[in-house]
């Protein structure tokens, strides 16, 4: 084989997108999953803190996305015996493993992202 065509394969190998990287983002990129991951990583919530401090989400949704995130391995829900009976949600070491991502992003979005820039993004 050809030194430029081996060059050339080489390129196009580096460019290629990650799978790991695409899952990722497929399921992080999924509206609200990564939010309620930062959330969760300030410590242990119940479900009326999470929909207070995510605002905008729907009790629906927000159920959804718990699950999924719990059926990932990503969280933990623990009911705690009442009177009254009490959820809560927790990161999993998974999730937690997350969390210096996470901040990175919201470093980078602070500095890079003006709400300005992201309007009409939604």
């Amino acid at each position: 084989m050809s030194e430029q065509v081996e060059d050339v394969q080489a390129e196009h190998t580096a460019r290629s997108c990650d799978g790991a990287l695409a899952r990722a983002f497929g399921f992080l990129g999924k509206r609200w999953n990564g939010i309620l991951l930062a959330t969760l990583s300030y410590g242990p919530t119940g479900f009326s803190e999470l929909r207070r401090n995510v605002g905008g989400i729907s009790d629906s949704v927000l159920a959804d996305r718990l699950s999924e995130l719990a059926k990932a391995g990503l969280v933990t829900r623990t009911v705690h015996e009442g009177p009254p009976v009490a959820v809560v949600y927790e990161l999993t070491a998974s999730g937690r493993a997350l969390t210096p991502a996470l901040q990175e992003l919201t470093t980078w979005a602070r500095e890079n992202l003006t709400e300005d820039r992201c309007r009409g993004q939604d």
